[in-house]
Formats: structure tokens, C-alpha cells, sequence
């Protein structure tokens, strides 16, 4: 019992340094800007620029 006690254990802690390891290195998909994304963030800068909107 012992044993299986430590072997359990150890694969805990294996597998809790795997997930850290992926967890350091994830993209977080919010962050990252399409294409789309960034040409409407142009568009938004021009319409700024002509006074077609402003800021709030």
C-alpha cells in the first residue's frame, strides 16, 4: 500500500510539472489580433482622423 501510495504520488507531481510546463507557454487566444481585427482598427483610426467619430 505504501508503494502504490508513492507511485500514485510521484505520477501527481509528474503530471503537475507537465501542466506548469504547458501552463508557462499558452497562447492566450484573446490577445492575439486577426486580420479582420486589425483592419477594422485601421478603419477606426481613419474614421478618428476625418472626424468621422470621435473619442469618448
Amino acid at each position: 500500500m505504501v508503494t502504490e501510495t508513492r507511485q500514485i504520488l510521484d505520477k501527481l507531481d509528474s503530471i503537475k510539472s507537465e501542466r506548469d510546463y504547458i501552463k508557462e507557454r499558452i497562447v492566450d487566444a484573446g490577445i492575439i489580433l486577426t486580420d479582420d481585427d486589425i483592419e477594422s482598427l485601421n478603419e477606426a483610426e481613419n474614421d478618428l482622423k476625418k472626424g468621422k467619430t470621435r473619442k469618448l
